[in-house]
């Protein structure tokens, strides 16, 4: 779905189920994939590549706590669960 609908990059986060879903992805068109081990590296990542215009979908079960990886690019301050 994310080949369909015009995604240049795929960061998943995470182990082997992540990194199943990223090669997935790169296999169905997506240019860029990119495998992060945890929300520290994933937001690191992103921070490095992000420009002003961009827009991020950030998308997991709430055990990823990746609203983290959300709060941290857009400044706000970090929570746990």
């Amino acid at each position: 779905m994310a080949a369909e609908n015009g995604v240049d990059l795929v960061v998943a986060v995470g182990g082997n189920l992540a990194k199943q879903l990223a090669l997935a992805a790169g296999a169905a068109g997506v240019p860029d994939i990119a495998l992060a081990g945890d929300n520290i590296t994933a937001t690191a990542y992103l921070d490095s590549i992000l420009r002003p215009d961009d827009v991020v979908l950030v998308k997991a079960s709430r055990g990823g706590q990746l609203w983290q990886i959300a709060q941290a690019l857009t400044g706000q301050p970090v929570t746990g669960l």
